[in-house]
């Protein structure tokens, strides 16, 4: 599926202001389930459904999921985070060491595409 730079930038800005305002932590309603990050989200296709009714090439995260994970069962957890290489999967389902590098990459991929945007126009 093709998305456009700027329909990429407004759904990474959902998930940034999701990340920055706590959303991956467990909510007081239920401290023992920990959202996944990605697939708990709004911007998520799936989410709220038990099993996945839509697949995950249908998203738009798959731009950003190398080619060797396209077919994982979460593919969004393998996104590369930063030069480590770390992803969601690697760094586990703790929110706290997820956190910090989830927003750094989501912050640096809007900028990175803004200005794609611009050079662009």
């Amino acid at each position: 599926m093709v998305f456009d730079r700027s329909e990429l930038i407004s759904k990474l800005r959902l998930e940034l202001a999701i990340a920055e305002r706590g959303g991956y932590y467990p909510s007081p309603r239920d401290p023992q389930h920990t959202p996944r990050i990605f697939r708990d989200s709004v911007s998520c296709l799936n989410v709220g459904l038990e099993h996945k009714e839509h697949p995950c090439n249908e998203c738009f995260l798959m731009c950003f999921v190398p080619r060797e994970h396209r077919d994982e069962k979460e593919p969004c957890h393998f996104i590369p985070l930063n030069p480590q290489h770390e992803t969601v999967a690697s760094l586990g389902p703790d929110p706290d060491r997820v956190r910090g590098p989830l927003i750094a990459w989501l912050r640096k991929t809007i900028d990175d595409l803004e200005a794609a945007e611009l050079r662009a126009s």
